[in-house]
């Protein structure tokens, strides 16, 4: 069984599947690279991420080894193959950004009062919570 589902990071949305098969969550690695960069336009956080994944690759990384693709709904509306990373592959990405967006990002994404979960459970939630005047 799979479940597609959305984490927010700041005003970043990132795509996450749930695979039951095997008990995992996989984010998508175009979304994580468009929060780690701040980038907001979805075709050059793809072409920056094809771009870091030949860099990686030609260097023997097993970052892009880990990488699988599942179809997710493209901001097109079409569904996609897309690159996904399990949790250990997020972490990896983030040091290939070595800077301060970066660390805020795996201090998110690891836990903490700011984390994945705490984060996106208020986003989803708020237009629930707002008071009525």
């Amino acid at each position: 069984m799979t479940k597609v589902s959305v984490r927010f990071y700041g005003e970043s949305e990132v795509r996450v599947l749930w695979d039951g098969e095997n008990s995992k969550w996989w984010f998508s690695a175009v979304d994580v690279v468009g929060a780690l960069n701040g980038e907001e336009n979805h075709r050059k956080n793809r072409n920056y991420w094809k771009y870091l994944k030949g860099k990686l690759r030609r260097e023997g990384n097993e970052l892009v080894s880990g990488a699988n693709q599942f179809r997710l709904v493209a901001p097109d509306g079409k569904r996609r193959l897309t690159d996904m990373l399990d949790d250990k592959g997020v972490l990896k990405l983030v040091t290939c950004f070595p800077n301060t967006k970066a660390m805020r990002f795996a201090a998110w994404f690891t836990g903490g009062e700011d984390s994945i979960d705490s984060r996106s459970k208020a986003r989803a939630y708020a237009p629930y919570y707002e008071e009525e005047e």
